[in-house]
This record gives structure tokens, C-alpha cells and sequence, in this order.
């Protein structure tokens, strides 16, 4: 006979068990997502299937279908070959508040995805309602009507010089130096009063066939001077390992790196007790609004085993800055403990520039994080898209936690 304990633990765990895995294509026929919305309950995971071409999965919100909902997540750009597994991204449902959803391809041009329609909804209003998915449409669409208007009264000239190399995801790719823009002007960081060097210039807009073996596919990319051509190199990727602190000290090893769109860079953290967790080239200390964030990696001085480890996937050749937010007994940031992938070596934006943005600007009230370091020990493995932090349970993780569970009855 059960006991009461017993039922309970088994009531409670109920909804773990009803939980389903709804299954999304993404850019399957057209810009679209299949279904274009649903409903779904606590605990499901919606898994989105990349079928074809280069697309993202952003959160976005009713008010505002086009821009990206700050502290939301996004897939980062997800390029499909002919030939070749559709990637896929999984958003776990933690309530049933409405969740809506954006391709940001091409994003604030005429070429918009989502400007041409192309959104999603979770647990969105009824058909005739306020917050229908209908009405998020129709929103979606103005703001596709009303950037091509720009676009037509702006009328720029065709460019002349031979166009931009490269063409990947949301990447970006070398443009010739007699087509550079004029810089922008210099800028002031949030706090400090710091002058940071000017952006190389404006963001322009390319479409191009991109070939990677016998693998075709045309996508649309933004591109500035001076930065990486963003084919990949390979199908698989190149991993960069980067040693994290350790007897070299407050460091990155190297500081940076330059990657292509499907590389990896490992992480490896070694003694004492770090982070890696992405920022901003004007704000280098602080973490960039649902940037990713490895949390405290703590490495004991004598520890002789394997080393844990942190995984980042490179989507496009966009620069990546990143920082040790560790705080005791002194900001690691501030000592210059900072790291870039695809920083433009060339431009004033540098990775230099931005060690000294950290240096100089760290030591105010606002660039402190409140972020105690915590005192356990251990060491794990987590692997994360670029600017995705997502950390799912494992089965192994869930089996432990049954396990617990029941020993306790």
C-alpha cells in the first residue's frame, strides 16, 4: 500500500511527466514558421527546426513585434546548406503569459523578415482578441510597409567599389578600403566620462550566394569595413581553446580570437575562481542584456584533475566582448581581465581599446557588479550558442534529482 508521502511525491511530479516537445519549422516554405502560433503549457519545450536558409528565433513583444525584447533570448543566426541537418533551438515554457517572436534577418531595412510577416506566437489571444496573433501580424507588416517607405524616400545611390566579400548568417564581411565610410563621431562611455574611439561606420545591408563546398545558399548579412569574411571555414566548425586565469593570472589565454561563423571557443578554467560573461565594447564590466554568463567556475590552487570547461558556438563574424566579473578582493575587469572574439584589429575599436575602456572606466560606483563570488567548488560543462544562455537539465541531472527525491521516502 502507498503511502500518503508517496502519492504526494507522485501528484507533484506529474506535470514533469505530461510535459511535450512541440516541434516548430522554421523558414520551411516561405518566411514563415510552421504553425505560426500555439499554445503550450508549463513545462513544454517548443524545439524550432531550421529548415532552410539563415534565420533567427528572437523574442520580441506585442508592442513592438520587430525589435528584440530586452533581456529576451534569441537563437542567434541559424544558416541551413543544402545537404546538411537543420540546427535546431529550444525554449523551455515557464508560464502561460503569451510569448511572441521574430526573424530579425535583414532587420530594420526593407528586406525585413519580420517585416514581411515572418513571426510567431505562444500562447497568444484568440482569434478577435486584442492580443491575437492576427494583430501581432498586422504589426509585424506595418513595420515592414513603413521601413520600405524609408528606404524609397532615402533613395541611395547605387555603391561603387565592388561590394562587400564574405556572406553569412548575421555575420559580417570585409568591404574594400577605397568604399570605406567616414567614422562616426567619438562617443562618451554610460559612466565616467570616458571618450570611447568612433564606430568604423555605418552598417550596410548585402544579400549574396554563399558556397562551402558543394553547398549553395544565398543569405542576407550586414557588413562594415574591416571586419572577418564570414564563410565558414568548414561545415564542422574549428574549436579555439582559451585558458581561463590560473598561473598566468588575471588573464584570457589568448585575450582573443578571430572565429568564423560554426567555430567554437572552449573555455578551459583554471585555478582561482573566474567567469566568462559577455558585455559591451562602452560598457565592458557590466553583462550585456541577455548576453551570456558562464557563472563562477571556482578551481581550487591545487587542483590536479580535469580542468571544467564552458563552450561558446560563433554565429556570425559580429564582435564579441566578454569579461571576469569576479569581484574579490578586486574587480578581475578592471585589472584588464577581458577577452574579444572577431574584434576589428584594424579600427580604433580594438581589442586595446577595449582592455583600456576596462581599466579606465571600472573603478566607478555604476561599473561595479553586486555579484558576490561564491564559495563552493566543482567543475561542469555547459555549451551555449552566442549571446543564447540556455542551461537545460540533463538526463542524468534529472535522474539525480529523482533519486534524491525517493531516498527520501
Amino acid at each position: 500500500m502507498f503511502s500518503t508521502s508517496f502519492l504526494k511525491l507522485g501528484l507533484a511530479l506529474l506535470p514533469i511527466a505530461a510535459a511535450k516537445v512541440i516541434d516548430i519549422r522554421v523558414g520551411d516554405g516561405g518566411l514563415k514558421y510552421s504553425p505560426e502560433a500555439i499554445g503550450a503549457s508549463v513545462g513544454d519545450q517548443v524545439v524550432f527546426h531550421f529548415i532552410a536558409k539563415n534565420h533567427t528565433v528572437t523574442q520580441s513583444s506585442f508592442a513592438d513585434p520587430c525589435g528584440r525584447a530586452e533581456g529576451g533570448f534569441d537563437s542567434g543566426f541559424m544558416p541551413v546548406a543544402e545537404g546538411y541537418a537543420p540546427p535546431t533551438f529550444t525554449v523551455d515554457v515557464k508560464d502561460t503569459k503569451p510569448i511572441w517572436v521574430y526573424c530579425r534577418q535583414a532587420g530594420k531595412t526593407a528586406n525585413s523578415h519580420c517585416g514581411a510577416g515572418m513571426v510567431f506566437a505562444i500562447n497568444c489571444g484568440l482569434d478577435g482578441e486584442p492580443n491575437s496573433f492576427g494583430n501581432f501580424r498586422k504589426a509585424a507588416l506595418a513595420v515592414g510597409e513603413k521601413l520600405k517607405a524609408e528606404a524609397a524616400a532615402a533613395s541611395p545611390s547605387p555603391s561603387s567599389g565592388g561590394g562587400y566579400g564574405g556572406g553569412y548568417g548575421g555575420g559580417y564581411g570585409g568591404a574594400p578600403a577605397d568604399s570605406a565610410p567616414t567614422p562616426t563621431a567619438a562617443e562618451t562611455a554610460p559612466y565616467g566620462g570616458y571618450t570611447l574611439p568612433p564606430v568604423a561606420g555605418p552598417v550596410v545591408v548585402v544579400t549574396k550566394e554563399v558556397t562551402l563546398g558543394d553547398a549553395k545558399w544565398t543569405t542576407t548579412y550586414s557588413s562594415y569595413p574591416g571586419s572577418p569574411d564570414p564563410t565558414p571555414a568548414t561545415a564542422e566548425g574549428v574549436n579555439h581553446k582559451v585558458i581561463v586565469g590560473g598561473a598566468s593570472g588575471l588573464i584570457f589565454d589568448p585575450p582573443r580570437v578571430d572565429a568564423k561563423p560554426r567555430d567554437t571557443v572552449t573555455f578551459e578554467f583554471r585555478q582561482k575562481n573566474h567567469t566568462v560573461t559577455q558585455s559591451s565594447f562602452s560598457d565592458p564590466c557590466r553583462k550585456l542584456d541577455a548576453g551570456f554568463d558562464t557563472g563562477f567556475f571556482p578551481v581550487a590552487a591545487d587542483f590536479t584533475g580535469e580542468f571544467p570547461t564552458w563552450t561558446v558556438t560563433v554565429n556570425d563574424t559580429q564582435p564579441i566582448w566578454a569579461y571576469c566579473k569576479q569581484r574579490t578582493p578586486a574587480s578581475h575587469c578592471g585589472a584588464g581581465m577581458v577577452f574579444a572574439i572577431n574584434s576589428v584589429e584594424s579600427s580604433q575599436r580594438n581589442f586595446a581599446a577595449f582592455q583600456n575602456v576596462a581599466k579606465a572606466i571600472n573603478g566607478t560606483a555604476a561599473a561595479q557588479e553586486g555579484s558576490p563570488a561564491p564559495t563552493s567548488t566543482g567543475a561542469a560543462t555547459n555549451n551555449n550558442n552566442a549571446g543564447v544562455a540556455s542551461f537545460p537539465m540533463t538526463g542524468a541531472a534529472l535522474t539525480i534529482v529523482f533519486g534524491a527525491l525517493f531516498s527520501l521516502l
